[in-house]
């Protein structure tokens, strides 16, 4: 008998086999690397970002667009120059300073005469060389550092007494700061022209008289808080304290800071236009502290 190979054991080889297969082509990068500059991708097309590089080296090399940028500048200066100039022909920056030139002593020294001036003996302003002296060394200078950060504390409590009586809103406290501002403007207008009216020489200027209408803020904040503190009761007695404290100052300070010293030569009608001008503008001050805060105390 013919026996049967035992292929079991091998392993299989084709042969003479004419077609094998091919290995697939690597997949594309998903990213395209830019590091070498402008780069051409398959087809003509410029790789992504290349183009951003190309347009910036080319305008930092290119003399138009060189010359254009600093045309830019110099029309950015210009007007620069033009604003800092038309800034300065109705706000004097010096004379702005001199009112904002305060110390941490000047300051806890105003505040107690704004509480309390009955004691306060000298109201003259000191002077350096025909120059008043700033804040920080005569308590009798008027500043504008208190008023401003009066203002500001006055809107942050009327925030927190409506919020305390479920009144807050963004607009209503946007109105009680607008309103308290335009009283204010309103005042100083007012005193301006009453000053023109009274023929009153004087070194009064807007920023005086914008600092004296402002410190009408100190007695809102004493007479809120209290009110909140101690209820109606405590705000009307701390209202007729800071009221009659603050009528006190103005007409000490209007009289021998400003108008005093110009006004004892003056006519005797003119004399009591001034005074009347100057009793006007403290007894005026009560009115606007109280229409300003009574809506803030219940």
């Amino acid at each position: 008998m013919l026996g049967i190979p035992d292929t079991s054991s091998a392993t299989y080889k084709p042969t003479g086999s004419k077609h094998r297969t091919r290995a697939a082509p690597d997949p594309p990068p998903l990213f395209d690397d830019t590091s070498g500059g402008y780069s051409i991708q398959p087809g003509g097309y410029p790789a992504p970002g290349a183009d951003v590089a190309f347009n910036v080296n080319h305008l930092l090399g290119d003399p138009v667009a060189n010359v254009a940028m600093a045309y830019g500048s110099s029309i950015a200066s210009h007007g620069k120059d033009i604003v800092h100039k038309e800034l300065h022909r109705f706000v004097s920056v010096n004379k702005l300073k001199y009112f904002f030139a305060v110390d941490t002593a000047y300051v806890a020294k105003k505040l107690g005469l704004l509480v309390f001036p009955y004691t306060h003996q000298n109201w003259e302003v000191q002077y350096s060389r025909d120059v008043p002296l700033p804040p920080r060394q005569d308590l009798n200078a008027p500043d504008l550092y208190i008023p401003t950060m009066a203002f500001i504390t006055y809107v942050l409590l009327a925030g927190m007494a409506l919020g305390i009586q479920k009144r807050f809103s963004p607009e209503v406290l946007g109105l009680c700061a607008s309103t308290a501002l335009v009283w204010v403007v309103l005042e100083v207008l007012a005193l301006l022209l009453g000053v023109y009216l009274a023929t009153v020489r004087s070194d009064l200027s807007t920023f005086h008289l914008l600092a004296y209408s402002g410190y009408k803020y100190v007695g809102m904040i004493l007479s809120v808080l209290t009110g909140l503190l101690f209820g109606s009761d405590g705000y009307y007695v701390a209202l007729a304290w800071t009221s009659s404290a603050l009528m006190y100052f103005i007409v000490r300070s209007l009289r021998t800071a400003a108008l005093g010293p110009d006004s004892m030569g003056a006519p005797a009608p003119r004399q009591r236009l001034q005074l009347y001008l100057t009793l006007g503008a403290a007894a005026f001050q009560p009115l606007i502290i109280y229409w300003l805060t009574f809506h803030l105390v219940r």
